[in-house]
């Protein structure tokens, strides 16, 4: 149960039932309104490469991690403390749905996400029944602890997108070349469709209980989806991301969508319902606007192998994104993927403050 204040109101939230991340440098950013500085966050700031994570993670297993609301507040809470990040990002991972619903999955060191059974066939439609709250009572209890916590700093909740979630379970784990997912969106479509179908409405329901708990946005990563071209991934992706951003659109906060090497379908993943589109590194945040079109905010896109460069390179790099968005309607500063494990935590620390000073109004 989340904490209340005095007024009997949830902690973080204001009298006007607007919670008290709601003016902060991230949420003005995706809304697209003017902010005083460019707000910075990092995926996976959560754990990685902070010496604090890793020490408070010996011997327990990341799905365990997954589940225990005080471990999650904290290593939630770790980036905030150490960077000054504008926005803190739900410590979970992108499987933890699936495993709350009795998919037998495990994630294994060094690996990745790996499922027993992979799904090839109708009859594993089966396997895959409707995530209700009770199923996560660990995420609603972390992020009721987690805004009391944050107060005016907002909370980003996450989702796997049905793609990416579908290729782990067709594959049976990570995959190089998704032989298996594409054979079965090729050659079965209609099992493809309702595959996706039934994910969407999994993953639509694991970012309603976020939101519901408190989180002031959700970001859907689609972290395979580059593997895509553009016409497959109109046909047969587009429609069941598209469902899980108009189901949590009435819910009132910014939607991020993200993927890696998806430089070819920047517009569609806008298309798709996102208020924010995810960059990585690879296209310059000026040429993604164009891609994207108006109306959207950009998030990205500083390369993250850029951070074990000087200081004197992260900060012209820095300034070669800051300078290529200058022109957009909305922009979150984040690295173009996930913060490399073996990143020197204080190399983010000094990119933070970089950022704030280079942008502020």
């Amino acid at each position: 149960m989340s904490e209340r204040t005095e007024t009997g109101r949830p902690a973080g939230q204001q009298e006007n039932g607007r919670s008290a991340a709601y003016d902060s440098a991230f949420l003005r950013a995706c809304r697209r309104e003017p902010v005083p500085h460019t707000p910075v966050w990092f995926m996976r700031q959560a754990g990685r490469s902070l010496p604090e994570y890793r020490k408070l993670r010996e011997g327990i297993p990341m799905l365990e991690s997954c589940m225990r609301p005080d471990l999650v507040t904290e290593i939630t809470l770790q980036p905030v403390r150490r960077h000054g990040v504008d926005a803190a990002i739900f410590f979970s991972d992108i499987v933890v749905p699936l495993k709350a619903i009795g998919i037998d999955l495990d994630i294994k060191p060094g690996v990745g996400p790996v499922v027993a059974e992979p799904f090839r066939t109708r009859a594993d439609l089966d396997r895959l029944r409707d995530l209700d709250p009770s199923d996560v009572p660990y995420v609603t209890e972390a992020i009721g602890m987690l805004t009391a916590e944050l107060g005016a700093t907002p909370l980003i909740g996450f989702a796997g997108a049905p793609f990416t979630l579908a290729s782990y379970l067709v594959e049976g784990g990570p995959s190089r070349n998704h032989e298996h997912t594409k054979a079965l969106m090729y050659g079965d479509p209609e099992l493809w469709a309702d595959l996706l179908d039934r994910l969407a409405d999994i993953t639509a329901s694991f970012l309603e209980v976020q939101i519901a708990a408190g989180a002031s946005a959700v970001q859907l990563f689609d972290s395979w989806v580059g593997a895509l071209a553009p016409a497959d991934y109109r046909r047969s992706v587009m429609p069941a991301s598209a469902k899980v951003f108009d189901a949590v659109a009435g819910h009132g906060v910014p939607r991020i969508h993200f993927g890696v090497g998806t430089g070819e379908l920047l517009g569609l993943m806008g298309e798709a319902g996102a208020d924010v589109v995810g960059v990585d590194w690879r296209v310059p945040l000026s040429e993604a606007a164009r891609r994207v079109g108006p109306g959207k905010a950009l998030q990205g896109n500083l390369d993250p192998a850029v951070l074990f460069a000087g200081r004197e390179a992260v900060e012209e790099k820095t300034r070669e994104v800051l300078s290529a968005a200058a022109g957009l309607e909305g922009h979150v500063f984040n690295l173009g993927h996930g913060v490399l494990p073996t990143t020197d935590p204080d190399a983010l620390t000094r990119l933070v403050a970089y950022v704030h000073e280079q942008t502020a109004r």
